[in-house]
C-alpha cells in the first residue's frame, strides 16, 4: 500500500509540475489516510518543512477536474504556521452543526501541521466515527478531535470550485464562477475532461494576451515621460531591441526563403526544398500575418494570400526569431470590389521563458599544458610561435606550460646522430629557457611516416597527470591570454570540451596586391575568415581523454590503422558523452600560411586539410579581382 502510494503521488506531482512545497496525493480510503499520516510523520517531515497537501478523496473513479496552476498558485499565497482545511464546505447530513466538512469530489487542502496533529488520533476516528462518505468520515474526525472545520476561504485566499451538470458543454459556460474554478465536478466522462482542459486553457491564454496588452499600454504611456521620449520604444512593445554589432564579423545574416525552398541550406548547399519544422514555421508565419492584418482592416478591408513573393528570417539571441515577408495579397472591400496589392510585413516570435543552465565551477587560475606538434615542413615558423609564446605567457608570468613533439621521418631519425633537423629549434628552446631561468621547455622526439593526431596525444597523455589541462596547438597559433582564459573557462572536467575555430588570414598577395596593408585596432579581424575545415586546436583534461581513449580502444582493439583516419575531435564525439563546444575563437588570429597535406592521412583528413587551403587563399571578391587584373594584362 505504501509503495502504491509512493508511486501514485511522485506521478502526478510529475505530471502538475509542482515545487517541494506543495505534495499531490489521491486518497482512496481510510486507511490510506493512515498511511500518509504515517509516511508524513516518519518519512517525509524531515525533508520538507514547507509541505501542504492536495487531496481528492474518491471511493470510485476519478471525476474531479482540476486546475494544476491555480493551485500552485492558491498555495504560494498560504502561510504554513497556520492549520489548513481548505476546499468545498458542506453541511454534514442532518445540518444542525454549524461546522462544515469539505466536499471530496471537489479535492482540498490539508496542510502538514494539521495531518501531524490528526495522526495520534486516527484509531479512535476508525472506532467511533460512523460514515460511509470518506469525505464526511474526515471532516467528523477533523472537527472532534481538533476543532478545525472546513472552510472555502482562508487568509484573504478563496477555494473556487464548480459543480458541472449533466450533459454541460464546456464551450458555453460563460459564468464568472466556471472561469474561476480551482475544481470542477462531476466529470463523466475522458472526453468531457479533454474538453474542459482545452476550454481552460483558452481562458488562461485570453487572460495572457489581455494581460500584455494592458502591459504594452503601461510601458508607452511611462515612455513618453522617459528622457529619451517615444524615440526609444522599441517594437514590439515590451520585447527586447535588436541586437545591435559590434564588427561586421557579429553582423546576424538573414536566410532567404519561399514557400517551397530555403536559401541556406545546413548542408551549405544553396538551395533546398522547405520540409518539416520549417515548412510548418513558415505556414504558421503567413497565417499569422494575414490574421493580424485582417484583425487590424476589418471590415473596410478583408485580405486573402495569393503568393508569399520574398521571406526573410534570422534568429536574434537577444528577443528571437525575426521575420520579413513580401505578400502579394487581393484585398476585397465591403462593396465587394477586389484590388491586388504587394505588402510588406515584419513579425517576432519573441523568446519564451529563458533557462539558466546550471554549469560546474571553473576557474581561470587553472594551469594550462601547451602541447605544440612539430614536423619538418613547420620549421619556418617556429621561432614566431615560440617569441609569441614568450612575450604573451613568460613575461607575463601566466600559468601555462609548453612541451614540444618533435615528429621524426624514419629516414631523419636514422641520420639524427649526423644531422639533427630540429636542431634549430632545440636551440632556440636553450636561449629561451637561458633567458627565463625558471621556465623548463621540455620535449617529446617520436618517429612515425603519418603523424595521427590521436597517436601523438595517446604518448603525450603517459607523461602527465590525469587532472592537466591540455591546450593542443598547432604552429601558427598566437598564444595570448585573453584566448588562454577561455580556454580555461570553456573547458570543464567530466563535463565539456572545446575545439576553437581559428580566424585564417587570407594571402596578403591576393588581398593588397602590392599595396600596403592598413592596420586598424578596431578592425582586427579582417582580410580573412574562420577556418571551420581545422580541427588542430583544442582543449581538454587528460582524464577526460584517456576515459574516451579507453572506449575507443575496446572498440578497435588491435586495429591501430584506424587511428590515422581519426583526430582528437572524432575521438570525444564518437566516444565520450561530454558536450562539444564547437565555437568560433577571435582570440586566435593565424598568419597566412600554406598548410603541408599529408597524402597518408585518410581521404577526409586530406580533403579538409586541401579545403582550408583554397578557402584561405581569398575572399570571392578578392579572387574575382585578381583573375580579372590578370586577364586585363593578357589582353594588353
Amino acid at each position: 500500500m505504501v509503495l502504491s502510494f509512493l508511486y501514485r503521488t511522485r506521478y502526478i506531482q510529475t505530471e502538475l509540475g509542482f515545487h517541494e512545497r506543495l505534495f499531490v496525493a489521491v486518497l482512496t480510503s481510510r486507511a490510506t489516510l493512515n498511511t500518509l499520516a504515517v509516511a508524513v510523520n516518519k518519512t517525509i517531515a524531515h525533508h520538507f518543512s514547507r509541505l501542504l497537501y492536495f487531496t481528492g478523496l474518491r471511493s470510485a473513479k476519478d471525476d474531479t477536474y482540476a486546475q494544476a496552476e491555480q493551485v500552485k498558485a492558491l498555495v504560494t499565497h498560504l502561510s504554513i504556521n497556520q492549520d489548513v482545511y481548505l476546499g468545498r464546505a458542506e453541511e454534514f447530513i442532518g445540518g444542525d452543526e454549524q461546522a462544515r466538512y469539505c466536499h471530496g469530489g471537489f479535492g482540498y487542502l490539508l496542510s502538514r501541521s494539521l495531518l501531524l496533529k490528526l495522526h495520534p488520533h486516527l484509531d479512535s476516528c476508525r472506532n467511533e466515527i460512523l460514515s460511509v462518505r470518506p469525505d464526511e468520515w474526515l471532516g467528523r474526525c477533523i472537527i472532534d478531535f481538533l476543532g478545525i472545520a472546513c472552510v472555502s476561504q482562508l487568509q484573504g485566499q478563496y477555494y473556487h470550485t464548480y459543480e458541472l451538470a449533466k450533459n454541460a458543454d464546456p464551450e458555453k459556460e460563460e459564468e464568472e464562477e466556471f472561469q474561476a474554478a480551482i475544481a470542477v465536478h462531476p466529470v463523466s466522462d475522458m472526453m468531457l475532461m479533454y474538453r474542459l482542459h482545452k476550454r481552460f486553457s483558452r481562458i488562461q491564454l485570453e487572460r495572457a494576451y489581455q494581460e500584455i496588452q494592458e502591459l504594452q499600454m503601461q510601458i508607452r504611456n511611462l515612455t513618453s515621460l522617459t528622457p529619451a521620449g517615444e524615440a526609444s520604444l522599441t517594437w514590439p512593445v515590451g520585447i527586447n531591441s535588436p541586437f545591435l554589432p559590434k564588427s561586421r564579423f557579429e553582423v546576424i545574416s538573414w536566410d532567404y526563403f519561399t514557400e517551397q525552398h530555403l536559401f541556406s541550406c545546413l548542408d551549405g548547399s544553396p538551395k533546398c526544398e522547405l520540409s518539416g519544422a520549417s515548412k510548418a514555421d513558415v505556414s504558421d508565419i503567413i497565417e499569422s500575418a494575414l490574421e493580424h492584418l485582417n484583425s487590424h482592416y476589418q471590415p473596410l478591408l478583408r485580405f486573402s494570400k495569393r503568393q508569399l513573393l520574398n521571406g526573410y528570417r534570422r534568429f536574434d539571441p537577444t528577443r528571437g526569431m525575426e521575420y520579413t515577408l513580401d505578400l502579394l495579397l487581393e484585398a476585397v472591400t465591403q462593396k465587394g470590389h477586389s484590388h491586388v496589392l504587394v505588402k510588406r510585413v515584419s513579425l517576432v516570435r519573441p523568446l519564451s521563458k529563458v533557462e539558466i543552465i546550471p554549469m560546474p565551477y571553473v576557474t581561470e587560475a587553472t594551469r594550462v599544458q601547451l602541447v605544440l606538434p612539430l614536423t619538418v615542413q613547420d620549421l619556418d615558423f617556429v621561432s614566431n610561435f615560440l617569441d609569441m609564446y614568450a612575450m604573451n605567457t613568460l613575461d607575463t608570468h601566466d600559468n601555462a606550460l609548453l612541451t614540444l613533439l618533435f615528429i621524426y621521418h624514419p629516414y631523419d631519425a636514422q641520420r639524427v646522430s649526423q644531422v639533427d633537423v630540429f636542431a634549430g629549434v632545440k636551440a632556440m628552446v636553450g636561449e629561451l629557457e637561458k633567458r627565463y631561468a625558471e621556465v623548463k621547455i621540455p620535449w617529446i622526439s617520436v618517429k612515425t611516416e603519418v603523424p595521427s593526431q590521436v597517436k601523438l596525444m595517446d604518448i603525450v597523455s603517459k607523461k602527465h597527470p590525469v587532472d592537466t589541462l591540455f591546450f593542443l596547438a598547432s604552429v601558427w597559433t598566437e598564444i595570448n591570454m585573453e584566448f588562454l582564459n577561455r580556454c580555461r573557462m570553456n573547458t570543464i572536467s567530466n563535463w565539456q570540451v572545446f575545439f576553437p575555430v581559428h580566424f585564417q588570414e587570407f594571402n596578403p598577395a591576393l588581398v593588397y596586391r602590392g599595396e600596403q596593408t592598413a592596420s586598424s585596432s578596431t578592425d582586427f579581424l579582417k582580410d580573412g575568415h574562420f577556418d571551420r575545415h581545422s580541427f588542430a586546436e583544442a582543449c581538454f583534461y587528460n582524464s577526460d581523454y584517456m576515459t574516451a581513449r579507453t572506449k575507443l580502444a575496446a572498440d578497435i582493439l588491435d586495429r591501430d590503422e584506424v587511428l590515422e583516419s581519426m583526430e582528437v575531435f572524432d575521438v570525444f564525439l564518437h566516444y565520450s558523452g561530454l558536450h562539444l563546444f564547437r565555437a568560433v575563437e577571435p582570440g586566435l588570429v593565424q598568419k597566412y600560411a600554406l598548410r603541408s597535406c599529408n597524402p597518408r592521412l585518410s581521404e577526409e583528413l586530406y580533403h579538409r586539410c586541401v579545403l582550408s587551403n583554397l578557402e584561405g587563399l581569398a575572399s570571392r571578391s578578392h579572387l574575382a579581382m585578381a583573375l580579372f587584373e590578370q586577364e586585363q594584362a593578357n589582353s594588353t
